[in-house]
C-alpha cells in the first residue's frame, strides 16, 4: 500500500510539473521561431531572435528595468529593516500591548492587498508623490509576513547567546547585528526571493498609481503589447515576457538551493 501511495504521489507530482512547465515551454519555442510557427510545432522550423529584437524597440525596455530594479531593491531594504525591529521587538522586548500590537501585525496577513487600494492611492496624492516609483513601494514597506516570519526565527536564538553578548557590554543594537542577523540569514534569503518576485510581478496597483514611462515597472509596460489595433503578434508577445521573466528565473536557478534549505532548517516554527 506504501509504494502504491508512494508512486501515486510520484506520478502526480510529475503531472504538475508538466502542466507548470508547458506554458513556459511554449512561450520559448514562440519566441525563438517566427510568427509563422507560433502556433504549429515543427522540428525545422527556423531560429531567430528578431522577437526579442522587435520587442525591445517597441517598449523602452530600459527604462522599464530599471525602474522595476529600483523598485524591488527599494521595497526590500525597507522591509528588511523595519521587519527585522519590528520582528525583535515582538520576540525578545517586554512592553505594554504588545500581544495586542502583534495581533494586529497577523491581522493585516487576512486583509486582501486590492481592498486598501482607494485609501492607499489618496494618501499618495494627498502626499503628493503619486506617479512615481515612491508612491509604488510605500504601501509595502511595513510586510506582516516578514515580521512574523523574522520574530518566528528570532525566537528559536537561545537567550544564552544574547545574556552573554549583555554580559560582554553588547548593547541591544549590536546583539541584533551581530547575533539575531546572522543567524537567521537563509531566511532572509528565502523572504527576500519571495518579496522580489512578488513586487517584480506586481500589476494592479502599479498600473493603477502611475501614468508616465519615467515611473513605470515592467508588469504595466507590457501592456503595450496588448494592442489590438494591428494584431496580436504572440512570439514578440512572447519574447517580451520572457524579457522580463528572465532575471526571476536566472535568480531562482541560482539561488534555488539556498531557497529550499532556508525552509528547511528555519522554516515557520
Amino acid at each position: 500500500m506504501t509504494q502504491d501511495t508512494n508512486k501515486l504521489e510520484t506520478l502526480g507530482a510529475w503531472l504538475l510539473g508538466l502542466l507548470w512547465i508547458l506554458p513556459l515551454t511554449y512561450a520559448v519555442w514562440a519566441a525563438f521561431h517566427p510568427s509563422a510557427y507560433a502556433t504549429r510545432f515543427d522540428l525545422f522550423a527556423p531560429l531567430t531572435l528578431q522577437n526579442f529584437r522587435a520587442a525591445w524597440e517597441a517598449a523602452p525596455f530600459a527604462r522599464y528595468f530599471l525602474n522595476t530594479f529600483l523598485l524591488v531593491t527599494m521595497i526590500l531594504a525597507a522591509q528588511f529593516v523595519l521587519s527585522t525591529m519590528a520582528a525583535y521587538a515582538f520576540a525578545r522586548m517586554a512592553f505594554p500591548g504588545r500581544e495586542l500590537m502583534f495581533f494586529l501585525v497577523l491581522l493585516q496577513l487576512m486583509i486582501m492587498p486590492d481592498v486598501l487600494i482607494v485609501e492607499n492611492y489618496r494618501l499618495m496624492s494627498w502626499l503628493g508623490v503619486r506617479d512615481t516609483i515612491f508612491a509604488i513601494g510605500l504601501p509595502y514597506f511595513a510586510s506582516a509576513f516578514g515580521i512574523f516570519l523574522l520574530r518566528q526565527t528570532f525566537k528559536t536564538v537561545p537567550r544564552e547567546l544574547e545574556e552573554a553578548a549583555l554580559v560582554e557590554g553588547a548593547s541591544r543594537w549590536r546583539i541584533l547585528l551581530k547575533v539575531y542577523v546572522p543567524l537567521a540569514r537563509p531566511v532572509y534569503i528565502a523572504y527576500g526571493l519571495v518579496s522580489v518576485s512578488h513586487h517584480w510581478n506586481n500589476f494592479l496597483w502599479p498600473l493603477i498609481i502611475t501614468n508616465s514611462v519615467e515611473s513605470r515597472p515592467l508588469t504595466v509596460g507590457l501592456q503595450v503589447f496588448a494592442s489590438t489595433d494591428q494584431g496580436i503578434d504572440w512570439s514578440i508577445i512572447t519574447a517580451a515576457t520572457l524579457l522580463s521573466s528572465a532575471p526571476l528565473l536566472v535568480a531562482f536557478l541560482l539561488f534555488q538551493r539556498q531557497f529550499v534549505q532556508s525552509f528547511m532548517r528555519a522554516g515557520i516554527r
